[in-house]
């Protein structure tokens, strides 16, 4: 048979369309977990390559069209830690920490055999997070303790546009004309904690996304609203930046424990009660660290399409 250049032209470029549309149905491999209901896509990144991370989190997260989380977590090799974590909302932005996140990235690892330790320390872009395993009469995790470091509280660290040092109950009026007495915290991330009461009422889906842009919070802000039931339980919902209303979220809840001590509403160890679960966080006095325990649950596992 004689190929002449246009048969050789139209079968290469037939090739070529194969080729790549066999890239780009590359499936990858996925596990669904959640801590207290805040559910993210875990990637191992040891042997799955993301291209685009950012546009993927924003697919995959879309609860009608994709997977459906509160956003995607990568799971990666640390040159300073155990492990690493790089986490991504679900409008694709990236966070600095996730204290749920970081207690399923401990079971991921554990119950997979990527590690036989109960105590691990993961990578964050807010910095190195110490984890303590909690595994069940089956062997595998059901718990998990995370040192999520000392809080911050002046403003120019998390960061809050103000002339003062800290924000303590202060109270800040928006452009709808509502007005918030405010406790800002960072727990790597920004956090704008608000006490009030009958928090089952609240349209969050109205008032999170105005503080949330709030020029004050020049990188954005997370937002808790929190009910006082005693010195030793809140109830909190929280308006996620970059995802909206989540079931929990374990750094909200860090700051919500702060700012109820540095308001006198809670004791230093308090259970908050979430959507999602219960979380039980601690500011130890003895080395300003706050603590984190609660639960890890994997859901399911699969492949998809990048």
């Amino acid at each position: 048979m004689i190929w002449n250049g246009l048969t050789l032209c139209i079968i290469l470029h037939q090739l070529i369309n194969i080729m790549t549309t066999i890239k780009h149905k590359k499936l990858t491999f996925f596990t669904k977990m959640h801590g207290t209901g805040n559910d993210y896509i875990y990637i191992n990144g040891f042997s799955e390559h993301i291209e685009n991370p950012s546009e993927l989190a924003v697919r995959w997260s879309n609860r009608h069209k994709g997977i459906g989380s509160d956003g995607l977590v990568l799971i990666l090799p640390s040159e300073k830690a155990d492990f690493r974590m790089r986490m991504f909302n679900a409008d694709g932005s990236e966070s600095e920490m996730c204290g749920n996140a970081s207690r399923c990235i401990g079971k991921y690892v554990f119950d997979k055999g990527m590690t036989n330790k109960t105590e691990l320390t993961l990578e964050t872009p807010a910095g190195i997070k110490k984890l303590q395993l909690i595994p069940g009469k089956d062997g595998k995790v059901e718990r998990v303790t995370v040192d999520m470091g000392e809080p911050a509280i002046q403003t120019n660290a998390i960061p809050v546009n103000t002339a003062k040092e800290t924000m303590v109950n202060e109270t800040v009026k928006f452009p709808s004309g509502r007005a918030y007495s405010i406790t800002t915290v960072s727990m790597g991330n920004p956090h704008a904690v608000i006490f009030t009461e009958n928090i089952a009422t609240l349209d969050l889906q109205k008032i999170g996304p105005e503080i949330e842009n709030a020029a004050i919070f020049p990188n954005r802000t997370n937002t808790e609203f929190i009910e006082v039931v005693s010195y030793g339980k809140l109830k909190m919902r929280v308006w996620e930046r970059g995802s909206g209303e989540t079931m929990a979220c374990g750094t909200g809840a860090c700051a919500a424990a702060v700012a109820g001590v540095l308001n006198k509403l809670s004791f230093r160890k308090v259970d908050i009660e979430l959507p999602g679960g219960k979380l039980t966080i601690e500011w130890k006095a003895t080395d300003n660290h706050v603590y984190l325990t609660g639960d890890a649950v994997t859901v399911f596992e699969g492949q998809a399409e990048q």
